[in-house]
């Protein structure tokens, strides 16, 4: 583990590993260095670390990395210019889910830093309805936060991705549960970076100037992902859509893997 200090002075660890030019991972909810998920596993894929420096690391909250309040996406973003100085002021870069998001948000404010984006399935939804669950479902959300009651906002989380009601409790007693409890004030974080609505981002898309790869799975849980991915790729002026065949949300990593090595490695 190694760290390094972000502009307010949170602490980021991260983890490096591979050799070539550097490839910075960011997780989504929950995700983090000591989680088996997508971004952990791409941070060791031979494929990756045959021709990337990779770093993966905890976002602030997590793991770790440690936290300073009051939170603002800026401040995320202030961390990942951080690390790509760290790694030698240029870097590609690689969100999932809501850590696309955040990527997408870095990359507006620092694509001068960041030579290459791709994304796998951020969850923008401009559908009226869904818009309107968001923002219930952050007002619920900070309102538990608020109370301490971090089991109550992991629920709230699950309820949102569509669990039902009867599987909650289950949910408890599964391995991750108290990873997932002790992070759960970053849900908001999550929150922050996808917006007060989590509806498509065009305008800020349009600003993005760098090589940009956004891609879905074909077997997403998520209906709205293949539509999100093609309006976001096409809003994007150097953006292209992908769809990764028979890939859920969570995404395995050895049909993922190589399409971003031929994407980053690509003469673009």
């Amino acid at each position: 583990m190694k760290t390094v200090q972000s502009a307010d002075g949170t602490t980021i660890a991260f983890d490096q590993s591979g050799r070539g030019p550097a490839l910075l991972l960011v997780g989504g909810a929950f995700e983090q260095r000591a989680m088996d998920s997508e971004t952990s596993r791409l941070a060791v894929h031979p494929l990756l670390t045959q021709h990337f420096t990779v770093f993966h690391y905890d976002r602030r909250g997590r793991g770790d990395s440690t936290d300073t309040f009051p939170y603002a996406v800026e401040r995320e973003i202030e961390d990942i210019d951080t690390l790509i100085a760290e790694a030698g002021g240029s870097a590609f870069v690689f969100g999932i889910s809501s850590g696309a998001a955040l990527a997408l948000e870095a990359a507006v404010s620092s694509d001068k830093t960041i030579k290459k984006l791709a994304l796998y399935e951020p969850p923008y939804n401009s559908d009226e309805a869904a818009r309107m669950a968001w923002r219930n479902y952050r007002k619920q959300l900070q309102h538990v936060l608020a109370e301490g009651r971090r089991g109550d906002a992991v629920e709230l989380f699950m309820t949102l991705l569509g669990m039902p009601p009867e599987m909650l409790e289950g949910m408890h007693q599964h391995p991750l549960w108290p990873m997932w409890e002790a992070v759960a004030p970053t849900l908001a974080y999550d929150a922050a970076a996808l917006g007060e609505d989590a509806s498509l981002p065009l305008e800020k898309a349009a600003r993005i100037t760098i090589p940009t790869l956004v891609l879905d799975g074909g077997a997403s849980e998520f209906s709205f992902m293949h539509a999100t991915a093609v309006t976001l790729a096409r809003a994007i002026p150097k953006g292209q859509h992908q769809t990764l065949e028979h890939q859920t949300h969570e995404v395995d990593v050895e049909a993922l893997a190589p399409i971003l090595v031929e994407f980053f490695n690509a003469d673009q």
